[in-house]
């Protein structure tokens, strides 16, 4: 089975579509979502429409958590606050109920998906340095998956967690039995690597290939949304520059 992973959208419809579009283009079998459907972008309903439509699963990142009441994010920094605040006032009833349902993780045999460390996935920890995936290995109770899908960082990223931590930087990466993996997927709708095109991935459980994919897409037209919805002119400049 080959399957799409979105993650991050942040809102932005246009990044969205163009990535559901390229996946459909390669043949995938199903949708995921691994959070943060919405915050810093003006189309909160379409992107939560979307999602619900095309995806398999999604899981709660944390934008997500805060518009939906399930975690205080009063030390976010005040654009940031007020984005939410925005976005839990315009969402529409449906969307909100879909958000407080969500689940942290989503166990699938040896996969798991999350938005962010399986080590405490309420707490919404980063992983996108070589020194915190060696965190996670040695603070983690238990044993960790096999293959562990995450987006959170922004970037897209890959970890060897045993027998050794190490980085792995190919763009194609071929899962091998005996060793763990993290992949972070890169955000759909904000990128934040100096590459403003939208990040989505593919995972083929059959050939053990997880291969990260970027495409362009309208993103001036998402930037004058935020702009015309009264949000912050941050949310909208870091769009062009991939910040």
């Amino acid at each position: 089975m080959r399957t799409a992973i979105l993650t991050d959208v942040h809102a932005n419809i246009e990044a969205l579509a163009a990535c559901i579009a390229a996946a459909e283009r390669e043949k995938v079998d199903r949708f995921v979502c691994l959070g943060d459907t919405v915050g810093y972008g003006a189309n909160p309903n379409e992107a939560c429409d979307l999602i619900r439509a095309r995806c398999e699963f999604a899981v709660l990142g944390n934008h997500d958590a805060a518009v939906a009441g399930r975690m205080d994010y009063s030390y976010y920094y005040a654009a940031a606050r007020e984005v939410l605040d925005w976005t839990a006032l315009h969402l529409s009833p449906e969307n909100m109920a879909w958000l407080r349902t969500l689940p942290y993780t989503r166990p699938e045999g040896r996969v798991l998906w999350g938005h962010a460390s399986p080590r405490d996935p309420a707490a919404f920890e980063y992983v996108f340095a070589l020194e915190q995936a060696e965190d996670l290995v040695l603070r983690t109770p238990g044993d960790l998956p096999h293959l562990t899908f995450i987006g959170h960082s922004h970037l897209q990223r890959a970890f060897q967690l045993l027998p050794t931590v190490k980085d792995v930087f190919d763009e194609r990466l071929r899962i091998e039995e005996g060793n763990k993996y993290l992949c972070s997927i890169g955000s759909c709708g904000q990128p934040r690597d100096y590459d403003p095109r939208a990040c989505y991935g593919i995972w083929d459980d059959k050939d053990k290939v997880v291969e990260f994919r970027r495409v362009p897409y309208d993103a001036e037209k998402t930037a004058r949304k935020i702009l015309e919805a009264g949000l912050s002119h941050h949310f909208a400049r870091r769009l062009l520059h991939g910040v």
